[in-house]
């Protein structure tokens, strides 16, 4: 009996043994029909360790032998599979309609929902399964790829708009759209960028969340500031980052620009610009990108999941090469060496004609009395000294993470964050040409200069918080704190005032932006009540600082290069050779009877003889009178409510009070419904009300430029609207931007296809813009404080609206041994400038000239016309075997950009230089082959066939020789990918 007990006790410890070890499990996935199924998710039930088919169908996985594998693909039903110490389990899965859909929680705090049964559109945007064969890596430029309504253009140019790809929906501001990363509110960047909505933004800057990261993209399209608060008038997109544990994933990218010009042969160009203007034959833009996975999972079903990400890319170059005659580069002072210094000594600046005229060449004195001459003898050409346009180059280096940890059985832990560095610089200056005597050196710069900005940036964001029970509620507090600092400098530059001791680096300055936000929510889902009853209510805290640091004093100083001071009493201002001083233009300077101006007193008289250029040339450097340091609180409360009164008929609501330390409270509302009809068509619609708070940027921005009237320095300046100067002129404090939304539109399932479309139309009152420039003579009320200066505010400038439709198709079907899958998507616009809000400002204008300068008609042109009023992308994506690909094509509509000054046009008449750009169409593609279960390579490239926008007319054509808002202008591109799995 002793015996029989003791091998019983044996035969169940080995049983226990081999059940409560882990053992490996292979096998393959395959549906109805046989088709193998690539990218099936395999989870360990009760953890979130996982694994996933490979392009074969076939996975392996360890796990104990008493475990239950749970299998899950777009498009089928999930199974669950006891494992019973099995190691080979094959597996079928059955198609199922309605798992086509993917699930998401966006736009409701309610149960989760598919997107054909919300109330409102949200698209869903597969970042994990996409990526690998996408040539973009960026993240905004990614959703542009994916998504109609979401735009994401970076500027060819324009300074600190070089740095930043402010992404925006449905033709809006960037900064009238909210980012959240896991359901948490994201923070802006600090840089106030310009945008081709009509005036500039901050907004979130999302290259720094490793894209490698993320599992998907949710896109919420309607107003939703009752649910979320201030920013989401336009919509609101939630970034949701991996949980997956157990494997390395890795991807290398490397790719390039062709820079192949375009056929100009249709275009405007002049016969002299079609041949400067071509292709160097040279690619550029060459970038390399390095992204790595890794999840790891805790015994109690936690798990850690990191990724990084190294890129560096460099700069694209699209010159605009004018013709000589329009842009030379030498005067006919500096080529006949009739320039003079401060004193009035020579200053020899075409040493080459002296030469000749030793050497008594005749046939080089003629040529190198002209320009063309000059820069032959210098080994110039035109495009050496042409304005530069073009993507920067860029350095990122970037870090996230995500972590979850259950601190006991009804609450866990959660963390998630990023961190990323990025060097920028960038071409986004005019060519200082030689023949400018105000802004070159011939010490310095005798051919001239072409100054270049660059940016380091710091940008931090982290979360966490507790979930859990508290009586029959779901909670969730958390603290979410981010930062991003921008510290701007320029190099090959110099401030011209200073001298040739000013030295040709130098920084600008910093701004720096912080957020921290406390949220508390609670949330329970009443199942009895009529067909299902979900109440959320919630409080949150947040805290803001926005902060401008001047740069080193020669960046924004005025020098004294240009200014004699007499040295004796009653001197004289002549030069050596006994003739009154000179100005840079060649004039002598001289009293009204003709004589050189007398300086009276020794050490103390002083005339300006030079005008030579202030500040930092291209960019004045921020002053101390820019700095900034600038808080502001804001606290909310919201109940948020969504019934399911019966299976059919689903009707939502959302109330928000608003508080902000520095403007007051607001309160918005929200009401949406859904009615199905049958089981494969519902209507949708709903209406809300919308705010967004001028941000800290907005409100504490300002910038100068300067200039000389005489001795006296006066300063241009953008303005804060709580300075004195607005405060004189009868500008008021800015205001919230109101909004109210309105969408209306139908969801249907037939078989493996399903549609949603929706139409839409959003009113925005008190829009935010830029003034145009008053002087003095407009508003003599500002002549005390401005002088003969310049003067601009951001102003609640005038009411605007968009209506548009929007539709998107998917199909996913088995086609032959692969599968395929359609998607179809488009977004049709209409942007309309309602009017300006003139107030009674203290100005001797009429009421029709005040409006022109309020909100000028360049602006109302960007608003309305300034971005594709269509845009529609269809994408074919097909795996079979070790192959898949994709293929994209994308339509953009058209652009007309309006001009702000009356001018002399090329055919002699006198009027605006409008500008209408026809639709554009690309074609993007990526192949896939996957070598073994672990390494796969991918090619493709974007805008494959190279299309470019059409020229810029002739009157404009001066910095970009493109439109840069459809396709960009930087032509095709091309890549390869190398994929990994450890």
């Amino acid at each position: 009996m002793k015996k029989a007990l003791i091998l019983s006790f044996l035969l169940l410890n080995c049983i226990y043994v081999s059940f409560g070890q882990e053992q490996t499990i292979t096998g393959t996935v395959i549906d109805e029909e046989g088709v193998v199924l690539p990218g099936t998710d395999i989870i360990i039930k009760g953890t979130t360790k996982g694994a996933t088919t490979n392009f074969d169908g076939e996975y392996t996985i360890d796990a104990p032998a008493d475990a239950i594998l749970i299998f899950s693909s777009l498009g089928y039903g999930t199974k669950e599979i006891p494992i019973n110490g099995q190691t080979t389990l094959n597996v079928t899965l059955v198609m199922a309609a309605e798992q086509l859909l993917e699930t998401i929680v966006i736009g409701s705090r309610g149960q989760p929902r598919t997107k054909l049964d919300t109330p409102v559109p949200v698209d869903v945007i597969d970042i994990k399964k996409d990526a690998i064969n996408m040539p973009q890596q960026d993240l905004s430029q990614m959703l542009a790829a994916s998504a109609p309504s979401f735009t994401a253009y970076t500027s060819g140019g324009g300074d600190l708009s070089s740095f930043v790809s402010p992404p925006s929906l449905r033709g809006l501001a960037p900064n009238q759209m909210l980012v959240l990363v896991n359901g948490k509110r994201r923070h802006t960047s600090a840089i106030l960028s310009a945008s081709q909505t009509g005036t500039a933004s901050n907004a979130v800057d999302m290259k720094f969340i490793p894209s490698i990261g993320i599992d998907h993209i949710e896109i919420l399209r309607d107003g939703a500031s009752a649910q979320y608060g201030s920013d989401a008038i336009a919509g609101v997109i939630n970034v949701v980052t991996k949980k997956g544990t157990g494997e390395f994933t890795g991807t290398l990218t490397v790719g390039g620009y062709p820079n192949k010009s375009p056929d100009f042969s249709d275009s405007d160009l002049t016969d002299g610009e079609k041949t400067l203007n071509r292709s160097s034959g040279d690619w550029d833009g060459f970038n390399f990108q390095f992204d790595g996975n890794y999840g790891v999972g805790f015994e109690n079903g936690g798990f850690f999941n990191a990724s990084a990400l190294i890129s560096q890319s460099e700069r694209t170059i699209r010159p605009t090469v004018l013709e000589i005659d329009r842009a030379p580069l030498y005067s006919d002072n500096y080529l006949n060496n009739e320039t003079t210094d401060v004193s009035g000594r020579p200053v020899i600046t075409n040493p080459e004609l002296i030469a000749a005229q030793a050497n008594g060449d005749a046939a080089a004195i003629g040529s190198l009395t002209t320009v063309e001459g000059l820069m032959a003898a210098r080994d110039i050409e035109q495009v050496d000294v042409s304005t530069y346009s073009g993507q920067p180059a860029k350095t990122l280096i970037g870090f996230g993470f995500n972590l979850e940890n259950p601190l006991s059985e009804t609450t866990d832990f959660y963390a998630f964050g990023d961190f990323g560095y990025q060097y920028s610089d960038a071409y986004s200056c005019f060519y200082r040409r030689a023949g400018q005597a105000d802004r070159t050196s011939y010490d310095l710069y005798p051919n001239g200069f072409r100054p270049q900005i660059y940016t380091d940036q710091y940008n931090l964001s982290l979360s966490m918080g507790i979930t859990g029970k508290l009586g029959d509620f779901d909670f969730d507090l958390s603290n979410s704190f981010g930062m991003n600092s921008a510290k701007y400098g320029m190099f090959n530059t110099w401030n011209a005032s200073i001298g040739t001791s000013s030295p040709t680096e130098m920084n600008l300055g910093t701004h720096s932006f912080a957020q921290n936000t406390i949220n508390l929510d609670f949330n329970n889902y009443y199942d009895d009540i009529l067909s299902g009853l979900n109440v959320a209510f919630g409080g949150e805290l947040r805290v803001e600082n926005y902060s401008i640091v001047a740069g080193q004093e020669e960046s924004w100083t005025a020098g004294t290069a240009g200014v004699v001071t007499a040295t004796q009493d009653n001197q004289a201002l002549v030069g050596p050779d006994g003739f009154p001083l000179e100005d840079l233009n060649g004039t002598p300077i001289v009293d009204g009877s003709g004589n050189a101006v007398v300086l009276p007193y020794a050490g103390v008289s002083q005339e300006l003889v030079k005008n030579y250029a202030l500040n930092c040339q291209c960019f004045r450097g921020f002053a101390p009178e820019n700095e900034s340091n600038t808080y502001r609180s804001v606290m909310a409360a919201y109940l948020d409510m969504e019934l399911d009164v019966t299976e059919d008929f689903l009707i939502s609501g959302a109330v928000r009070m608003e508080n902000f330390s520095d403007f007051g409270n607001v309160m918005t509302g929200k009401v949406a419904a859904r009615y199905s009809i049958g089981d494969n068509f519902a209507f949708r619609g709903s209406f809300s009300s919308g705010f967004r708070a001028p941000s800290l940027q907005e409100l504490n921005y300002s910038h100068s430029y300067t200039f000389f009237i005489g001795l006296q320095p006066f300063d241009g300046t953008l303005y804060q609207n709580s300075s004195s100067a607005a405060r004189a002129l009868g500008v008021n404090q800015l205001q919230e931007e109101r909004s109210r939304n309105y969408s209306l539109g139908f969801t249907t399932k037939i078989g493996k296809l399903n549609l949603t479309v929706d139409a839409y139309k959003i009113d925005i009152f008190d829009r935010i813009f830029e003034t145009g420039e008053f002087d003095a003579g407009q508003a003599p009320v500002l002549s005390p404080i401005i002088g003969s200066g310049l003067a601009s505010f951001r102003i609640n400038g005038g009411d605007i609206s968009t209506k548009g439709v929007e539709a998107v198709m998917n199909y996913n079907t088995n086609l032959g041994a692969g599968r395929l899958g359609v998607i179809l998507s488009g977004t049709f616009r209409e942007n309309t400038f309602e009017g300006v809000n003139l107030p009674d400002l203290n100005t001797n204008l009429t009421d029709e000239e005040l409006a022109d300068n309020y909100v000028n008609r360049s602006l109302i042109g960007q608003f309305e016309t300034g971005t594709p009023s269509s845009k529609i992308i269809g994408t074919l994506n097909y795996s079979i075997g070790k192959f898949s690909a994709m293929l994209r094509g994308t339509r953009f509509g058209s652009v007309q950009t309006r001009d702000n000054i009356q001018r002399t046009l090329l055919d002699g008449s006198t009027g605006y230089a409008d500008q209408f750009f026809t639709p554009e169409f690309t074609t993007d593609i990526g192949i896939t082959y996957n070598f073994t279960d672990k390494i796969s390579f991918t090619v493709g490239g974007n805008n494959i066939f190279n299309e470019y926008p059409e020229i810029i007319r002739y009157e404009l054509r001066t910095f970009n020789l493109y439109s840069n808002y459809q396709q960009g202008s930087s032509g095709a591109y091309y890549f390869g990918r190398l994929s990994f799995t450890l």
